[in-house]
């Protein structure tokens, strides 16, 4: 055994270790250290590098008559398109919350199915910045039924322009977390227009309901700081003046899964992290991880939108002014704040019949479930320990998908993505 699985084993024997059923040997037992960590490098699926797969990354103009703010003048949504070079299948990828089309899961789906002969065009998520300022319909994000549609667009556009350059065969769609509800919800828009007419569907560890989803991620943070919610910005540079000094420890600089794997290692060593205090730890730097894109989200929203939640009304930020203050009010907003506070009420001015329970529902795979039971053609990839999930939701993929649902025993939100018989069913499934 190399000198790197020991010392995995060394850490998460001491930590989470625990009995897996099958043979599935995903190596991080508990879903907290799984979602931190992710595969570690020893575990990965292997996959040509970046250099060596034809990938160019390109941009398109989704509304041409919208005015941009002068503090983020963007006026064009990017994306990456991974092309082969004869006539082969095209895979739309729809990053998860907060994350762009560069985002590793991302790039090492590209890879994968690259290897696999597809053509693959990344998205990133409604929730980022590039995509509320230049495709977002309402540049209020997070309503699953509308983001979808915008998405939508933004597929329909890309393939007119690339049509006549890239030869298609036939239509696919996947996506991790969010962005897998959403591919959900834009293979059911895809029923009733008939653009693309998507002939198999991917989910990759999505939430049953992105408002029970969300609410505990915000927990995690929430009721894990020390000294409660009004020492939140204290904690979050407490939080960052760890990892920037051990920074200065380590050769390399990339907040990686191996950068996670060896702090971890770090601190367990110093007797700083135990199997007694492993939830205590590890819940707030996830649900800061969640704060940090959904703050992002919410101030970027209110930008573009002139909304006044975090900015004064009609204040227009000059190029050279300091947001940080304005960041840390953005970083105090949960969530649940958002959605009570702003998200809401922006939809039940358009949707007056609506209630806040409706608009729940209607961010819940819940909502469309006849659907989700009833179409061959998608399939969902979970792991029975996902910690976005409530007590019991799991069931919802194996009571609605039968079949179609294949869940692992273990890997946490995400974090067994790059493990190699994850990414041998991933590509097989669109394959076979």
């Amino acid at each position: 055994m190399n000198k790197f699985i020991g010392l995995i084993v060394l850490l998460f024997s001491t930590l989470c270790w625990a009995a897996t059923s099958g043979d599935y040997d995903y190596p991080i037992k508990n879903g907290l250290v799984a979602t931190v960590v992710g595969t570690p490098r020893e575990f990965v699926a292997e996959l040509p590098k970046e250099d060596d797969i034809n990938r160019k990354e390109r941009d398109i103009v989704v509304f041409p008559d919208r005015e941009v703010p002068e503090f983020i003048p963007v006026k064009k949504l990017k994306y990456s398109l991974v092309t082969q070079k004869e006539a082969a299948p095209l895979i739309f990828v729809i990053a998860g919350t907060g994350a762009s089309f560069r985002s590793p899961k991302m790039k090492m789906m590209e890879k994968a199915f690259y290897q696999g002969g597809f053509h693959v065009v990344s998205l990133s998520s409604p929730t980022y910045a590039n995509f509320i300022l230049s495709a977002s319909t309402t540049q209020v994000p997070g309503h699953i039924v509308e983001d979808s549609a915008d998405l939508y667009h933004v597929m329909d556009l890309i393939h007119q322009q690339i049509q006549g350059k890239v030869e298609i065969t036939e239509f696919h769609v996947t996506g991790y977390s969010l962005g897998a509800s959403q591919a959900a919800f834009v293979a059911k828009l895809d029923e009733e227009r008939k653009v693309f007419n998507f002939k198999k569907v991917l989910m990759i560890n999505p939430p049953v309901s992105l408002y029970t989803s969300v609410s505990i991620l915000d927990k995690m943070l929430e009721d894990h700081i020390p000294g409660g919610l009004e020492n939140i910005n204290q904690f979050h540079d407490e939080t960052m003046e760890k990892v920037a000094e051990f920074y200065t420890t380590t050769e390399r600089l990339n907040f990686t899964n191996d950068f996670l794997y060896r702090m971890l290692k770090d601190r367990h060593e110093k007797g700083e992290l135990t199997k007694d205090n492993v939830t205590e730890e590890l819940s707030p730097l996830i649900g800061m991880s969640f704060r940090i894109a959904s703050s992002n989200m919410i101030f970027v929203s209110d930008i573009a939108t002139n909304g006044g939640y975090i900015l004064p009304k009609n204040h227009i930020l000059g190029k050279r002014e300091s947001t940080t203050n304005y960041g840390k009010v953005a970083f105090r907003v949960s969530f649940t704040d958002y959605f009570n506070e702003r998200f809401y009420p922006f939809f039940k001015e358009r949707q007056p019949d609506a209630t806040r329970e409706s608009v729940i529902e209607s961010l819940s795979l819940t909502s469309i479930a006849d659907y989700l039971s009833t179409s061959d053609k998608i399939t969902v990839i979970h792991n029975e320990n996902d910690i976005i999930l409530a007590p019991g939701e799991i069931d919802f993929f194996r009571e609605t998908f039968q079949s179609r649902a294949h869940i692992y025993p273990t890997g946490g939100h995400c974090g067994n993505m790059s493990y190699k018989d994850n990414v041998d069913y991933m590509v097989n499934y669109f394959k076979n």
